[in-house]
């Protein structure tokens, strides 16, 4: 308008410069009436309203805003992305920070029952990890670094209708035994028949049992040549398929603390030797057990008592 305006002021006034324009004027029409005009000074304050324009589109207050209203997220939405950001580092850190040791025993873990019950639930955690992986170390002293397959679990013990003069003792191994572990656990076996065939296990007699080791204890020779006499009858030999092994046995006349006795031997040969997973006393089958199956292509090994 006020190019125009210009325009018009200037074909009244071509001998007027811009800034001394008069402020009302008069002109005569052909009709011979006079038309006055008065020229007031035009205001636009297009500058505030482009500049409050500008700041508004480079203000960054307001583009955040504008961009989170715009977003459509929740409370909820952003907390599920941190959340994922976060597991998304973890990610990154393990695969990047992840000590190679710790890998290593994770993935023995998988094929390794009882390195998985020594870790426990530490996996994924270094240093929890070194932490139980140093408290076994504590606990086997030197013998730690020997060939040993003992076990940190104890065994289970159950009784199936156990008659003590006829009856196989099962034993269930974490894996197939190797020659030296049938030698070990025959010779144990073998031991603990030797000693009852003797008649070690005679509840009877057990004068020295509950004495007191501050005072010289006095035993009755007399009452022990006396007393009646307990014998172990019989045994078979230790047999195994697989990492299932048996030995039946006739328990004769020898008291039930002879099966404490057998458990004390078999509790120490499994931490420190064997690796022994339960003992069954009683039942006919256990496992995949195949009555007369004796060939050693197949898994058969034996100890001869």
């Amino acid at each position: 308008m006020s190019r125009s305006s210009g325009c018009c002021y200037r074909s009244f006034f071509p001998n007027v410069e811009s800034n001394s324009w008069p402020s009302s004027f008069s002109v005569r029409t052909p009709h011979s009436s006079i038309l006055s005009f008065n020229l007031r000074p035009l205001r636009i304050s297009a500058s505030s309203s482009s500049s409050s324009s500008d700041d508004n589109l480079h203000s960054p207050t307001s583009g955040t805003t504008q961009h989170i209203k715009g977003s459509g997220t929740s409370a909820r939405g952003r907390r599920l992305l941190r959340i994922r950001e976060e597991k998304r580092q973890r990610e990154f850190d393990r695969a990047h920070n992840y000590p190679a040791w710790a890998k290593v025993l994770e993935d023995a873990c998988k094929d390794d029952t009882e390195l998985r019950a020594v870790l426990g639930d530490s996996i994924g955690n270094p240093e929890l990890m070194r932490k139980r992986v140093e408290d076994r170390v504590r606990k086997k002293g030197r013998d730690f670094q020997k060939s040993k397959t003992g076990s940190v679990l104890a065994f289970k013990v159950s009784f199936r209708d156990f008659n003590p003069v006829d009856s196989y003792i099962w034993f269930e191994l974490f894996g197939s035994p190797t020659d030296r572990d049938i030698n070990l656990i025959g010779s144990v076996i073998q031991s603990w028949y030797v000693m009852g065939r003797l008649g070690a296990y005679n509840s009877s007699n057990l004068q020295l049992a509950n004495s007191s080791v501050e005072y010289d204890p006095l035993y009755d020779a007399e009452k022990g040549f006396n007393v009646m006499p307990s014998s172990f009858h019989d045994i078979g030999d230790v047999e195994f398929q697989d990492n299932w092994g048996r030995v039946w046995v006739d328990l004769g006349t020898s008291d039930y603390f002879a099966i404490d006795v057998l458990l004390n031997c078999l509790t120490a040969l499994s931490s420190e030797y064997l690796g022994i997973q339960q003992i069954v006393f009683g039942g006919r089958s256990m496992g995949d057990w195949e009555e007369g199956m004796t060939n050693p292509d197949y898994g058969y090994k034996h100890f001869r008592i």
